[in-house]
């Protein structure tokens, strides 16, 4: 059977025999296995949403066995934990690289927007509840531990404001959470086309600097 590939709306699926991993060692091998098996279920959820996938179209997509699969990752919540936890870090890397140094509390708060928008449009998931339900609490709470380091950002983000006298904020916690819940709010419209990041960015940014305090029509002190 010759490759083939299929073609989403943004990404084409490679389907047809994988190449052979070439590592000096078991342990550069298995690294190798592993970061396969996650650059496939990115390239899955880009097609399906991350709740549609299987164990078995992972297995398929890198070009492995599902026996091989188990060995790395046991369960589907074992694989969805390990990629959030790439994707949050590749999150964290890009915001310190994209953004200029000295940028203003706005600058980066604008900048975690629109990042944050990115990955909702780059890797489709289904929303807080119902992600809950497809893994069961205990797995969804070690979920949120592994996004935890981004939420940190946020908070980061806000007490720079706070400090310097840029945001108004009763309570920074449940702010972040504000935040991240109005993000949320955005997922469908984008994996369903009805907005792009650009669109969406700039109308979460506007409302939320003005919510702050920060807006061009904020409210005087």
């Amino acid at each position: 059977m010759s490759p083939s590939f299929r073609c989403g709306q943004a990404v084409c699926a490679y389907h047809g025999r994988m190449p052979r991993i070439s590592a000096a060692t078991i342990g550069e091998h298995r690294a190798q296995t592993r970061d396969r098996i996650l650059q496939a279920v990115s390239r899955l959820s880009r097609v399906q949403g991350i709740d549609a996938i299987s164990l078995t179209d992972v297995a398929g997509e890198a070009g492995i066995t599902r026996t091989v699969l188990y060995n790395y990752f046991p369960d589907k919540a074992a694989l969805l934990l390990a990629f959030t936890e790439r994707v949050t870090q590749y999150f964290i890397d890009s915001y310190e690289r994209e953004l200029p140094a000295g940028a203003s509390p706005a600058e980066r708060l604008r900048g975690f927007i629109r990042l944050q928008l990115d990955g909702l449009l780059a890797h489709p998931h289904p929303g807080a509840a119902d992600l809950s339900a497809a893994l069961g609490p205990d797995a969804y709470q070690r979920l949120a531990e592994h996004v935890a380091p981004m939420q940190r950002v946020l908070i980061d983000i806000l007490e720079s404001g706070i400090a310097a006298g840029d945001f108004r904020v009763l309570d920074v916690a449940a702010t972040a959470r504000m935040i991240l819940a109005v993000l949320g709010a955005e997922r469908l419209p984008l994996i369903s086309g009805d907005v792009t990041v650009e669109a969406a960015g700039e109308l979460v940014s506007e409302f939320v600097l003005r919510a702050l305090g920060s807006g061009p029509d904020a409210p005087p002190e």
